[in-house]
């Protein structure tokens, strides 16, 4: 499925991602705690987009020479930009594609016709049963 930017981050996500709530708004990351995981790799996919953002964060302090923690090293701060555009796209990875060689058998495999026997067996398993459980009775009588 294409996976695309949505309105916000699971609380599960953030916990996973070791960010606390109330902090995640005022460093730009989006929370939307109406929403739900339903699988785990899209929740491991966005855990891993939140570490990376945090691990690229540069955290200005509110006041200069004040350090707390939680602030970026004053080398981080002499080497931050700021960021055009949209930050860290999710990107879409392409699928790989198996080549193979057309055999003879795959040629002369009728697909179609396969797929109309096996749906009629399938329609019929219950009649077929029934008539093999009568043929068992009347083979006992």
């Amino acid at each position: 499925m294409k996976s695309r930017a949505g309105r916000g981050f699971t609380l599960e996500e953030l916990k996973a991602a070791g960010i606390p709530k109330k902090l995640a708004p005022t460093i730009g990351i989006a929370v939307d705690h109406r929403r739900k995981n339903r699988s785990l790799e899209g929740l491991r996919a966005n855990v891993q987009r939140l570490k990376t953002y945090k691990a690229k964060l540069v955290i200005f302090p509110r006041r200069a020479r004040k350090f707390k923690a939680g602030d970026s090293a004053p080398e981080e701060l002499a080497a931050a930009t700021q960021v055009q555009g949209p930050y860290m796209p999710i990107v879409r990875e392409k699928p790989t594609v198996e080549l193979v060689t057309v055999a003879d058998e795959m040629k002369s495999f009728r697909a179609y016709a396969k797929l109309r026997v096996e749906r009629m067996n399938k329609r019929q398993v219950g009649a077929r049963l029934k008539k093999a459980a009568e043929a068992e009775k009347e083979e006992k009588k």
